[in-house]
């Protein structure tokens, strides 16, 4: 017995890697989703290069992502309903062709009216990459002893991975712009998108089980399996992915096996107010420590500056998922929360001193991504597996829109006003979140 258990890796993330097939898809789904750090910015590092124009270069990147923002939620309910595999090699596909249409009209210079269209073409084939490996994850530690736990850190691994693609995405995206080409920086995602994709599409073994696949085999089976007594109606999984290629949608109408949406589940849109609130923090901060920067001639130092945080970030997803909390998600929500509230005012009172500042960025970045680890832990606790990548989208989809907001916000804050005023904002839209966590929590209790 002592043998089995010093043979057991004390790591969780290197349980983590010891299942079957983890490596795989985890690698390929952070290659794949290099655009989401690098589309926005290289659009307009491209459009202000080529048109010399701030506005039109930050209207079409605002407009790409709102279009993205608007679909990424219903193509994650295609995935939770027909399978990744199926949908995803012909979304991926599209969105590819989508992408290398917009940068090579960008290359030749096609009218700007032609060049919106496509920005909302592209934008509308994106789906979220970061949702179908969390997906994979909670599939693949099912029915594990310690699959709660191992859960907590996948999770935060894929925190840690997003704020390394965000910190790595905008500095590549700005060395190419300056250094190859001004578009190159828009086909650089494109390629990482589609051989990441194509990689992670074609891992079968990892892959969930989607809706239409439960009820070809249910159909299928005339009687159940009996095991020690009991009727066994689980799905075989060597036979379901097989069985649901023969599927068709009028079939699936007939069975009546449509989900409801996530969003209908109680205590998901109330998390998702809390998400969009708070996130329109991080971009108010990013415009204010930009006009901050701007007003004392050191620009150059502005993604040094702004990656602090990332870092605080990064570390903070690391310690998080290797360690087990007890107690409510709800409940370290709230205790996260009001931590960065605490970090925002610290930003305000050293924002005149950058050194200070970073300090403060790398401690304050400590919580930011076990918020968002502890968020989509709440969504795998309230949405059932056939809903979750839509569920663990719908919470993405609330981020984009709050930074986009919260962005126009301080914009109009800063004309207003000065970049002192505008550092106010982060702390009071974290405050706001922390009645509508304690909100959530509260209505989960009852649930």
């Amino acid at each position: 017995m002592s043998e089995v258990a010093a043979a057991k890796p004390r790591s969780p993330y290197a349980r983590l890697f010891s299942i079957p097939g983890t490596k795989a898809f985890c690698v390929s789904g952070a290659v794949a989703r290099l655009p989401i750090s690098m589309m926005s910015l290289g659009i307009v590092l491209a459009l202000n290069h080529l048109y010399d124009n701030w506005t039109v270069a930050g209207t079409m990147s605002a407009t790409y992502v709102f279009a993205l923002s608007c679909v990424t939620p219903f193509y994650a309910r295609l995935f939770d309903r027909f399978g990744q595999r199926r949908v995803g090699r012909l979304a991926l596909a599209i969105q590819v062709t989508a992408m290398l249409a917009f940068a090579f009209a960008a290359l030749v210079r096609v009218p700007i009216p032609l060049l919106f269209a496509l920005a909302v073409v592209m934008g509308l084939t994106q789906f979220s990459f970061g949702a179908l490996v969390r997906t994979r994850w909670a599939y693949a530690l099912r029915g594990r002893d310690d699959g709660e736990a191992l859960l907590n850190t996948a999770y935060a691994l894929e925190a840690a991975i997003d704020e390394v693609v965000f910190i790595l995405g905008p500095i590549l995206a700005a060395w190419l712009a300056t250094s190859v080409h001004p578009v190159s920086q828009l086909f650089v995602p494109t390629i990482a998108c589609g051989v990441g994709g194509a990689v992670f599409f074609s891992l079968k073994s990892t892959q969930p089980p989607a809706i239409v696949e439960a009820i070809d085999v249910t159909a299928s089976d005339a009687a159940p399996r009996i095991t020690d007594g009991v009727a066994d109606t689980s799905i075989a999984p060597d036979a379901a992915p097989d069985s649901a290629d023969r599927l068709s949608l009028d079939r699936l109408r007939r069975q009546g096996a449509k989900p409801k949406s996530a969003l209908l589940y109680g205590g998901v849109l109330p998390l998702l107010v809390v998400f969009l609130v708070f996130n329109m923090s991080f971009t108010s901060f990013d415009v204010s420590v930009t006009a901050t920067m701007k007003g004392m001639g050191l620009e150059r130092f502005l993604g040094l500056q702004l990656a602090m945080f990332a870092v605080g970030s990064c570390i903070g997803a690391v310690v998080f998922g290797s360690r087990t909390f007890r107690g409510s998600h709800w409940a370290h929500m709230v205790i996260f929360l009001s931590l960065l509230v605490v970090g925002y005012v610290g930003f305000r009172l050293a924002m005149d001193n950058l050194i200070l500042l970073g300090v403060l960025e790398i401690v304050s970045g400590l919580v930011v991504s076990p918020l968002f680890t502890t968020g989509n832990l709440i969504v795998k606790d309230l949405v059932p597996a056939e809903s979750l990548t839509e569920g663990l989208s719908w919470v993405a989809t609330a981020g984009t829109v709050g930074t986009s907001f919260g962005s126009s916000v301080a914009g109009i804050v800063l004309d207003a006003s000065s970049p002192h005023v505008g550092m106010f904002l982060p702390a009071l839209f974290t405050a706001c979140a922390v009645p509508l966590a304690l909100l959530g929590w509260a209505l989960a209790r009852r649930r």
